[in-house]
């Protein structure tokens, strides 16, 4: 399930909850330019972070020739409809992910830009938002950075998954 369904922050630290802040605060294509900078700053060390915990091929459609035979333009409005949360038939697939493996799939758009993927604007300059929220992500420690990355991304994608309501949510205590 994704973080934004559970109701609940999986946020380390306070540093962490104010980027994942600016990045919620970011228009789709400034958080599309600063995922793609997170991931060429720090991208050799995402996968590696968790590599017992990614399975790649759980997401044939969004890592394989289905997105990567698309159009420039194609893929594009598929990064950008799981950055809005649209409800797509890839958005689902994406949203259907776990935290390690909607990782996993930006990093390997990230690695493959200009290539199999869509490549940056030659002429795209970087906001100052941009650039603020880029320096506070590598003013975070290692894990923090993986962490504020996971709930970026695990926010992401559609899904109709929802959390189960609390026993202060519904009033009713369990019984066995």
């Amino acid at each position: 399930m994704n973080s934004q369904e559970s109701g609940s922050s999986s946020t380390r630290s306070g540093d962490t909850k104010k980027v994942v802040e600016a990045f919620e605060g970011l228009g789709t294509d400034e958080k599309l330019a600063l995922l793609y900078y997170a991931y060429e700053k720090m991208g050799d060390s995402i996968t590696p972070a968790a590599p017992t915990a990614t399975f790649p091929e759980l997401a044939p459609r969004l890592l394989g020739g289905e997105f990567y035979d698309m159009s420039d333009d194609d893929q594009l409005a598929v990064m950008r409809e799981i950055v809005n949360r649209e409800d797509t038939e890839l958005s689902r697939a994406y949203g259907a992910l776990t935290e390690n493996n909607q990782l996993v799939v930006w990093y390997a758009w990230a690695v493959a830009m200009g290539d199999t993927v869509v490549d940056m604007p030659s002429d795209y300059q970087a906001t100052q938002t941009i650039n603020d929220a880029l320096s506070q992500i590598e003013g975070l420690e290692f894990e923090a950075q993986i962490s504020m990355l996971r709930e970026i991304v695990g926010n992401m994608g559609h899904s109709d998954v929802k959390s189960i309501p609390t026993q202060a949510e519904t009033g009713k205590t369990a019984s066995l």
